[in-house]
């Protein structure tokens, strides 16, 4: 794995400020850093948690794979992607994405680059817990898939 990609697949929360000081930490080269935090909502209230199962091993490499083609296509000096399994409230963090770059607009192509394909590539399962104890697997969405067919058009 490049050694500016940091991936991980954990349980529980994570510090975004301690993710971006891991990654600009005692660096001059980096210019832009951009971050993306997914959160859980709450489905106009209806939703108690949002659980999301994942294939161990299998997750951890698509996760990078996606992170290597986003560093193949751009500058990127550091790229971290940290993304939550197991049941997860509304308002909690999912995902989160950290692309730095000499410049922004690396960082910010990396970052939306990296979050369209896991949106559609990871694998992730969700299923939706109601309060009322009514719920089911949430189905991929077109529009997601719309998103990340977008970068086979636009080289970057």
């Amino acid at each position: 794995m490049d050694s500016r990609i940091k991936v991980e697949i954990v349980t529980g929360t994570f510090d975004q400020a301690a993710e971006i000081a891991a990654v600009t930490g005692g660096r001059s080269d980096i210019g832009a850093v951009v971050t993306f935090t997914g959160l859980c909502r709450d489905e106009e209230g209806r939703l108690a948690a949002l659980e999301l199962e994942h294939y161990p091993g299998m997750a951890e490499r698509e996760l990078t794979r996606i992170a290597e083609q986003a560093a193949t296509r751009w500058p990127v000096k550091a790229l971290t992607i940290l993304h939550r399994h197991g049941k997860i409230a509304p308002g909690e963090p999912i995902v989160l994405v950290v692309a730095a770059s000499e410049h922004r607009h690396a960082a910010f192509e990396a970052a939306e680059f990296v979050m369209d394909f896991l949106k559609t590539h990871a694998p992730f399962w969700k299923k939706e817990h109601g309060h009322a104890g009514e719920g089911g697997w949430v189905a991929a969405k077109d529009a997601d898939d719309d998103a990340a067919a977008r970068w086979a058009e636009n080289s970057g």
